[in-house]
């Protein structure tokens, strides 16, 4: 009797590790198959998804439907926010069309709760060896990512039926029973438990799958169900808050929004939950849908429905984000403010003064970020090495949007002084576009000697400070002289282009004697030619800038 009740329970032990492990590699499987799904369809799409973002958000309405339509080919709406968040942070879009795009994206990750809906299992193992036979047995990129779409699409329905399959003994368990009674008495203990789940394994996507495969088994109650599933949709949103971690300002608001607009669609629905659930009941009976279509159509109803809510809000949302994170001038992205289109058209002349002041400025803001590249020189802050990179991204962008702004108005019947002068600027904006680069690459040079330890010298991070000095003071007056067309400024910028070579000289002779007596290390001295030549360099992109104030070519 002993040895009896003794190989009953061992073998209970035995079935909770198979029901673990089974449970586990499912989630797994699912999981890439998920991401492979997605890796697939973006494959297929190339370069278009970042444009696709960037240009067909004019509005948020648009912002919407965008949305959607991107994340139906990530298969992932934390995918779709994470790439908002850097558009932001690079400048790209703003917080009104960057929460339409989430809200979109709520609505888009939908479309895979339908799919699992649809019960395929049965040619999951079909589907994954023609996905395979694609991927194998063929060289052509189009049919390969045919091949990882099929691969991953059949991973999913193969990976729900072994989920399926460990969660069936789960229903005769007296303590699971209990806690999908709980879930059904206590909504926000659902909401916390949906959130966790999803927090933890990141993907919603799979959090509903064991919901449908939970409901369709008849283990829960659609009452408990859809409490966790808006907890779902809250614990989403954690890859946009780590996404946005080191970001700008601008990008965390993005991240918040996010939280925000889903924990306000859960308030609303959790108070609405009692009438909510005998509506999707309804419908589940009129239309005879399947359970687990029955909690995709509750998914997509309460993300279309808070879409429908908050969006006439999205400027009340965009303002509350903006009071939680607070407006830092240093921390903000700049978008152009004087390129004014009209002006092309009616008054060119006009566009061109207006160009020139863009111009100013991207040099002033070339000129802050090389002084923000001899500090991380000088401390090795990581997040003063993080705002050049984002400063680097801006002076980019402004440069992108100043040459397609005076290409535009080349196409205008203008002056023949006038041409002349629209061309001198596009020049100007490629020499500044170049300090900015200089400013960047002095800092992946400091990046390189973090990684490989080594270290200058005191009398070297002098020399570095007095030639960024004399660097930024010619910056400075090249600044006044374009601004006032000031020629005295013009001709002292150059004086100072001259200094620079000189001291750079007897800094190199300085650093040789170093080497020579053992005072600095050969491997950082290498490096230390590189890093004084970037200043050089600068001065030679603001030569090329006070030249043509002299030369009267602006």
């Amino acid at each position: 009797m002993v040895v009896k009740e003794w190989l009953l329970k061992r073998r209970l032990i035995m079935d909770y590790k198979v029901t673990l492990f089974q449970f586990m590699g499912g989630l797994g499987l699912f999981l890439f198959s998920i991401k492979y799904m997605g890796d697939g369809l973006q494959m297929s799409a190339g370069d278009r998804l970042r444009n696709l973002l960037d240009k067909y958000t004019t509005n948020p309405f648009l912002g919407v439907l965008t949305g959607i339509l991107v994340t139906i080919l990530l298969q992932s709406s934390s995918g779709t926010t994470v790439i908002v968040v850097g558009l932001v942070g690079a400048g790209l879009l703003n917080l009104k069309q960057a929460i339409g795009i989430i809200m979109g994206a709520n609505i888009g990750t939908t479309i895979t709760t339908f799919i699992i809906g649809f019960n395929l299992s049965k040619y999951s193992l079909p589907i994954i060896f023609l996905g395979a036979a694609l991927l194998f047995f063929t060289k052509r990129s189009t049919l390969n990512n045919i091949g990882r779409i099929l691969y991953g699409f059949g991973g999913i329905f193969y990976a729900l039926t072994l989920m399926s399959s460990a969660m069936q003994p789960l229903k005769y368990e007296p303590w699971f029973t209990q806690l999908m009674i709980d879930l059904g008495k206590n909504s926000i203990l659902g909401v916390f438990v949906g959130t966790g789940l999803t927090m933890l394994i990141q993907a919603s996507s799979a959090t509903i799958s064991i919901l449908q495969n939970l409901y369709s088994e008849h283990i829960i109650t659609l009452k408990a169900t859809l409490p966790v599933l808006f907890g779902d949709n809250i614990g989403t949103t954690i890859t946009a808050i780590i996404a946005c971690i080191g970001a700008t300002r601008s990008a965390k608001r993005v991240a918040a929004s996010h939280v925000l607009f889903n924990v306000i669609g859960t308030v609303i629905f959790s108070i609405l939950l009692t009438p909510f659930t005998e509506f999707v009941l309804f419908i589940e009976k009129l239309l005879k849908v399947p359970p687990k279509l029955t909690i995709a159509l509750a998914h997509a109803t309460f993300n279309g429905v808070n879409t429908l809510i908050l969006f006439p809000f999205i400027g009340a949302l965009a303002y509350i984000v903006t009071k939680l994170i607070p407006y830092n001038e240093d921390e903000e992205t700049y978008k152009p403010k004087f390129l004014d289109t009209m002006l092309i058209h009616n008054a060119p002349s006009v566009a061109l003064g207006q160009a020139k002041k863009e111009l100013s400025v991207m040099l002033t803001k070339a000129r802050e970020n090389l002084e923000r590249s001899v500090n991380y020189f000088q401390t090795r802050d990581p997040n003063v090495g993080n705002r050049v990179a984002i400063k680097e991204d801006e002076l980019n962008n402004l440069d992108r949007a100043i040459n397609n702004y005076l290409t535009v108005l080349f196409h205008e019947h203008l002056a023949q002084t006038d041409s002349e002068i629209g061309s001198n600027l596009m020049d100007m904006s490629r020499d500044i576009e170049r300090i900015g680069d200089h400013a960047m690459a002095l800092v992946r040079d400091v990046d390189y000697q973090i990684k490989k330890g080594m270290a200058f010298s005191d009398d070297a991070k002098y020399e570095v400070t007095i030639l960024s000095n004399i660097t930024n003071e010619m910056l400075k007056l090249a600044y006044e002289a374009f601004v006032n067309n000031d020629k005295e400024k013009a001709i002292e910028a150059l004086d100072l282009h001259n200094s620079i070579y000189v001291y750079e000289k007897k800094s190199r002779k300085k650093h040789i004697n170093r080497l020579r007596n053992g005072e600095c290390d050969i491997k950082a001295g290498l490096y230390y030619v590189d890093i004084i030549c970037h200043f050089t360099r600068i001065c030679d992109h603001g030569r090329n800038v006070v030249e043509k104030v002299i030369n009267n070519q602006i």
